[in-house]
């Protein structure tokens, strides 16, 4: 079993997206924190507020209550969308990449 998990996190630790994953799950876990201590949502509220924020989706359930949750969420936003999106997209160029290279080998 731990030969597995060696593998497989050396596998990732060389993948092309690993710095823009742990980019997008540190500012996911930032902003999960602050709204748990700031704005006192349970963590699970807390996540979701981070994920619903970021990905834009907004379903307004959640905003933020204190002027600092305020303050904090609009530079939250301005960062964390361009790390999300970011990350999104290098996904879609590595996979399009891929499936390319596998349609090559092909034939």
């Amino acid at each position: 079993m731990t030969s597995l998990l060696k593998k497989l996190r050396r596998k990732i630790k060389n993948h092309p997206l690993h710095s823009l994953f742990i980019g997008s799950a540190l500012t996911i876990l930032l902003g999960t924190v602050v709204y748990h201590f700031v704005e006192h949502l349970r963590w699970i509220d807390s996540l979701y507020f981070s994920v619903v924020t970021l990905t834009t989706v907004g379903y307004g359930d959640f905003s933020p209550k204190t002027d600092f949750g305020k303050l904090f969420t609009v530079f939250y936003i301005l960062n964390g969308i361009g790390i999300i999106f970011g990350f999104i997209n290098a996904y879609y160029d590595y996979r399009i990449k891929k499936e390319k290279q596998r349609r090559k080998t092909k034939m």
